[in-house]
């Protein structure tokens, strides 16, 4: 039987700041997403006012404005930089260890009570103090058979306030808990799922259990069939600790305020492309397919794409394009409010054929990308920039 838990950091950005700047500590804080434009992360504080996940920051700062939060602008370079410590952590227990997202990952502890000599509860009490002793972060753990009950235990261990922030669902025990689980805590149960198993009228998960694999199948496909299976204790989904390649990349954000500028929302463009094939370069992919989308200020997208001559991670030269589709896109008339840049049809970049009129430019745009990404490794991200306009008119 497969013993797989689930690691989550609590309030992983806000903790993220606590550790740099103890005076945040018990007091209601949030984290801001890109150009403070909504709240991404909550102490428990400020949850306990009533700030919700998502709330626009105008909105937060109007309904709580009396009381004390401590609103931060995003650092996310260094929530990356404590992710991959932790990580590294994870790594040390099990080399079976899925990066599921920034502040989430699932363990495979199959056979290792015998190894650390100890019970599965005691290993993921030890992986969550080590954690918090050596890299400051609090840890929720759960652990089960299946990712998806993994995935249920560690919200009962961030919620329940006996757990110690750790929880386990056993086999033995696995039928009350289906019998107490309503199907919105189902991992991969969402609002049209339950609404569609309401009215059948299934609202446990024991209830899911219960029903034939025929029905499943009909009602919810492959996935009603292996979720069954899931809850059952039977493991359908392993951990990967290979991570898949990407289909695609995107890189947006939102303007701090709406703009007409043509030179500004274009050095936005140039600063997403670039973010995009530094992702590309640390995948070791190319991509052949680059997009462009500007949003209005009144939610309307307008987006076009272009195939490359040849598969690129060079911005250098893709950005000859993204100024193309730009310019087809852009219209002076209109009020913008973000924009985005798209990397699509992506492949290994040592599978890529050499293109057979690859000319003195494009090496020398080569080393120069390679020269860029050694300073910003170094330096940090956006240490460099290319020269374009940045102020952006009032």
């Amino acid at each position: 039987m497969a013993e797989i838990a689930l690691v989550d950091c609590n309030n992983f950005f806000v903790s993220c700041e606590q550790l740099i700047n103890p005076d945040l500590l018990g007091k209601p804080v949030c984290v801001l997403s890109n150009n403070d434009g909504c709240v991404v992360a909550r102490s428990n504080e400020a949850k306990k006012l009533g700030i919700t996940m998502g709330m626009p920051l105008f909105m937060a700062k109007k309904q709580f404005k009396y009381a004390p939060v401590i609103y931060l602008s995003g650092r996310h370079e260094l929530y990356r930089d404590i992710s991959k410590r932790i990580m590294k952590k994870l790594s040390s227990f099990t080399p079976s260890v899925e990066v599921y997202s920034i502040d989430e990952a699932f363990l495979d502890l199959s056979g290792l009570k015998k190894l650390y000599r100890m019970s599965y509860k005691e290993i993921i009490l030890k992986i969550k103090n080590e954690i918090k002793d050596e890299i400051g972060v609090p840890v929720s753990i759960g652990l089960a058979p299946t990712k998806t009950l993994a995935k249920l235990a560690c919200e009962k261990a961030k919620k329940l306030p006996y757990t110690n922030g750790i929880y386990r669902i056993r086999l033995r025990n696995l039928e009350e808990e289906m019998q107490n689980t309503p199907i919105e805590e189902i991992w991969g149960v969402g609002k049209n799922t339950a609404a569609l198993f309401h009215k059948y009228g299934i609202y446990k998960a024991s209830e899911i259990v219960k029903q034939n694999d025929f029905w499943l199948n009909k009602i919810w496909g492959k996935r009603g069939i292996e979720l069954k299976q899931e809850l059952e204790g039977i493991s359908v989904y392993p951990v990967i600790d290979k991570p898949a390649l990407p289909k695609s990349i995107q890189r947006t954000s939102s303007f701090p305020k709406f703009s007409t500028d043509k030179n500004y929302i274009k050095t936005q463009l140039h600063i997403h492309l670039h973010d995009a094939c530094r992702k590309l370069r640390k995948e070791k992919l190319k991509s052949e397919i680059i997009g462009v989308m500007l949003r209005t200020k009144d939610f309307l997208v307008m987006s076009d794409t272009i195939v490359l001559p040849q598969p690129t991670d060079n911005e250098i030269v893709i950005m000859e394009y993204v100024d193309k589709l730009f310019e087809q896109l852009y219209r002076p008339e209109i009020i913008y409010r973000s924009s985005g840049i798209y990397a699509g049809k992506l492949s290994p970049a040592e599978t890529t054929q050499l293109f057979l009129f690859r000319n003195e430019k494009d090496k020398k745009t080569e080393k120069l990308t390679q020269i860029w990404d050694k300073i910003e490794k170094k330096y940090g991200e956006k240490s460099l920039q290319i020269g374009t306009y940045f102020v952006q008119n009032e």
